[in-house]
């Protein structure tokens, strides 16, 4: 196979090009188990022909619910889209409620869960889904259908000439995925995504990701997003060994075990990365941690291709040699490349991994756009921090009258599911309306600047974007979360969420005496006196109508449980300042 234009076309053109023992990797009771590409082939049609005895029609809608990424989901996946039938696939952590929403909305007939808490979670919820035949378990889970009725069921390959006449009634443009974004505002949407949609992105990111042949890729976030999931297809159409990690608690374990050549990664997991090896740091005594904190303050100054000159680059050398190698071998030592996306990266942290030879290349999409609109490279000066790079090929982007970034390419979804309105309001003369504010340099960089639904106007005209002054405020070790508020009234404030555990420790180095809870914590004046140092730093670098005047801290720590955040760590900023209105209205004397 030569062309791949669905798909499930990308197994088989693998086995062709560059057939992999490790297309799959997965540890399952502390042993990592392989699938080859060849095994990986086989199962999947074996899951086409149980589906299809199952009776399984074109265009039914099958939901995946896994806490943990691994090789059933990829199978399952192809095995789904080869019959022309749709992966519906949700996020683990939403709450019941809409559970029930997207199950019900897709109408999805099965439902496959990785484990005993989501399947009790979607049977407790099973009598309000009338359309759901069966949820299946990956893992055993007593008196529950495993998958492996499945696998038995498409044993027999007596039917796989169904299997191949179906999927010949596939073309590049058939819708293959539903992926319902997480709402911030409202009910999530649904977004139709077809084959082509996917492979196109895949493709003119090619250039944008050049990585060799049997490398290795560790992949972590959740496969449900579409950012992992494009990519996990990209690392499949360019034959690399795809291991999946075991949970984020384990995360470092599998680092230096698996030794991955690339990752990608969210903006707050760099975060905390960062912030376990400052905390390591600041643990150091004497010549070790003024070392340290040198080559810590070298490497916020890194500029790509060496364009700080001779001497910094030496110094540089000196610094990755004492330092920072020990971050390389953190993280397996073989890194080569990390892509960061879904949310704002700050450019001390892009720049100071990058100094430590950990480079992170920030990108941009959206599930709408399946997802890369823009990507940075390091080689050919595609690189430029602070930037999400240059527009892949074959997209265009250009930026309306108000600042918001518009796309149009083949990446650009089919539409909203059953919402004809959402979807005309969102896509005109072809060009998908992103929501998000941002510039095209003059050397053609794309910087994203804010959410156009978030930028508010005070009671004085003058308009705030909250983004960027809640990024400047997460660069504080001390704070964890904020969210600045203000909308119609005199100033901005902001509702904070500490980082309590360093707060707690802060307290311990410096002898000082804020209390054990977090409540007592979050009431401390001590606390409030030294976090004020934090959000004047902030206020220093802004306009005037935009500083922060005002700002508390709430007692709990902001979760997606909690219904804080989305699945993508976004802030709830409705939600959020109804659980806080006390601390909203003590603002404006409301």
């Amino acid at each position: 196979m030569n062309t791949v234009t669905r798909l499930f076309d990308i197994p088989y053109y693998q086995q062709s090009k560059h057939p992999l023992e490790c297309a799959f990797v997965t540890k399952y009771n502390g042993k990592w188990e392989k699938t080859s590409t060849q095994q990986y082939i086989q199962q999947l049609n074996v899951v086409s022909r149980g589906l299809l005895r199952l009776g399984i029609e074109k265009n039914d809608k099958i939901a995946v619910i896994s806490s943990t990424n691994r090789t059933e989901w990829h199978v399952l996946d192809m095995g789904i889209l080869q019959i022309g039938a749709q992966n519906v696939p949700i996020y683990p952590t939403i709450n019941l409620e809409d559970f029930e929403y997207i199950l019900n909305h897709s109408e999805c007939k099965y439902c496959f869960v990785s484990d005993k808490e989501l399947c009790d979670k979607i049977t407790s919820i099973k009598d309000k889904l009338p359309l759901l035949k069966t949820i299946f378990t990956f893992d055993e889970v007593q008196h529950a259908h495993h998958w492996h009725e499945i696998l038995t069921l498409g044993a027999d390959e007596s039917n796989q000439a169904e299997v191949e006449a179906r999927k010949e009634t596939i073309h590049k443009d058939d819708l293959a995925t539903i992926i319902y974004t997480s709402g911030t505002t409202s009910r999530p949407k649904g977004v139709m995504l077809s084959h082509w949609n996917i492979i196109s992105n895949i493709i003119n990111c090619q250039d944008r990701l050049p990585i060799k042949e049997g490398s290795t890729a560790l992949s972590f976030l959740p496969v449900c997003h579409v950012f992992e999931r494009m990519l996990t297809y990209l690392y499949q159409y360019d034959c690399l060994n795809i291991y999946f990690a075991e949970s984020l608690d384990k995360i470092s374990d599998n680092f230096r075990e698996v030794k991955p050549h690339i990752v990608t990664v969210v903006p707050r997991l760099i975060e905390k990365i960062y912030d376990k090896i400052f905390s390591k740091g600041a643990e150091l005594k004497g010549l070790k941690r003024k070392l340290f904190f040198w080559a810590l303050e070298l490497g916020f100054q890194y500029e790509p291709y060496k364009a700080n000159g001779a001497w910094y680059e030496f110094k540089l050398k000196i610094a990755r040699k004492l330092i920072f190698s020990k971050w390389r071998e953190a993280l397996g030592g073989r890194i080569e490349m990390i892509v960061s996306g879904s949310a704002a990266l700050s450019p001390r942290l892009a720049k100071v991994f990058s100094a430590a030879g950990l480079k992170i290349m920030e990108g941009y999409g959206l599930t709408e756009t399946a997802p890369v609109i823009a990507v940075n490279r390091e080689s050919g000066r595609y690189w430029k921090i602070g930037t999400v790079g240059k527009p892949i090929i074959n997209i265009e982007v250009k930026i309306a009258e108000d600042g918001e970034i518009l796309v149009k390419g083949e990446n650009v979804m089919l539409g909203y599911y059953k919402d004809e309105a959402q979807t005309a309001d969102n896509i005109t003369d072809g060009f998908f309306h992103t929501g998000d504010i941002g510039e095209l340099d003059s050397e053609g960089f794309l910087k994203i600047t804010d959410r156009k639904k978030e930028i508010f106007k005070t009671s004085g005209g003058k308009y705030v974007s909250p983004q960027l002054i809640e990024n400047q405020l997460k660069l504080s070790r001390f704070i964890e979360n904020a969210m600045v508020v203000g909308e119609g009234e005199k100033m901005p404030a902001a509702i904070i969420q500490l980082n309590f555990p360093f707060v707690k420790e802060w307290a311990r180095r410096h002898k000082v005496t804020i209390g054990s809870t977090n409540e007592d914590i979050a009431k401390s004046e001590i606390v409030h006196n030294r976090i004020a140092q934090e959000v004047a730093k902030v206020n220093s670098h802004l306009g005037k109508w935009e500083q922060v005047k005002l700002f508390d801290f709430t007692p709990d720590e902001w979760t997606i449980d909690g219904g804080h955040l989305t699945p993508t760590l976004k802030l709830k900023r409705r939600i959020i300042k109804q659980k806080y209105i006390d601390i909203y209205n003590k603002f404006y004397n409301k």
